[in-house]
């Protein structure tokens, strides 16, 4: 997958070709997995089920310095073939880091505008957290058009399409506790993508994942 180009009119490195990034990645497949707390043979292992679904967005998080090993191993198995991104991507520091690994994208659990800046300055694709309106207004004031709705089975499916009433422009990647019992109801509700971790992955139910989010999807 080749990631568009986020630069503004001025060429410099903006926030305007993030929502077709992440449009783009979640066209093959409206699943996102998220990585998390395994070692880079585990990580490495899970990134390629999921590519074998048809997933373009892998996430590996970094909240540990293991996860940072994890990050460069998948980086490394995708061979330039997978798009990978970093999760958990809190501070510019840790941004950085992503991208010296090879992340292809970034993902955050909350809405840090000098992270956000980071990436704009970076021209990386970045996909910040919101739980309520005044932080998806916040956003949209950055200039970031996609968020994942984070804890999102926490919020709801309702909350994602009550949502689309006073912000028609954003699109949501619904996040935390999406499994194939609810990731219908998720994209029914307007979501982009859904981001799904090891509860949903887990015993081989990705694929279970997978067709209850494609079906609502078409």
């Amino acid at each position: 997958m080749t990631v568009p180009p986020t630069t503004d009119t001025t060429g410099r490195p903006g926030t305007r070709g993030w929502a077709d990034f992440f449009t783009s990645g979640f066209s093959g497949s409206p699943v996102m997995v998220i990585i998390r707390g395994l070692s880079p043979d585990d990580a490495v292992a899970n990134a390629k089920k999921a590519w074998a679904c048809g997933i373009r967005l892998v996430e590996v998080t970094m909240e540990s310095e293991n996860g940072l090993h994890a990050l460069e191993a998948v980086v490394r198995a995708a061979a330039g073939q997978h798009t990978v991104g970093a999760g958990t991507v809190t501070t510019p520091q840790r941004l950085e880091a992503a991208i010296a690994a090879g992340a292809r994208f970034g993902v955050a659990p909350d809405l840090a505008t000098e992270t956000v800046r980071a990436a704009e300055h970076a021209g990386i694709p970045f996909l910040p957290g919101v739980a309520t309106p005044t932080e998806a207004g916040q956003a949209l004031r950055l200039g970031v058009t996609t968020v994942k709705a984070f804890p999102a089975s926490s919020l709801g499916a309702p909350w994602v399409s009550a949502l689309a009433g006073p912000y028609p422009d954003l699109r949501v990647v619904a996040t935390g506790g999406i499994s194939a019992a609810n990731a219908g109801s998720f994209m029914k509700a307007g979501s982009l993508g859904l981001g799904v971790g090891q509860s949903a992955t887990a015993g081989g139910h990705l694929d279970d994942t997978v067709r209850a989010a494609t079906v609502r999807a078409d």
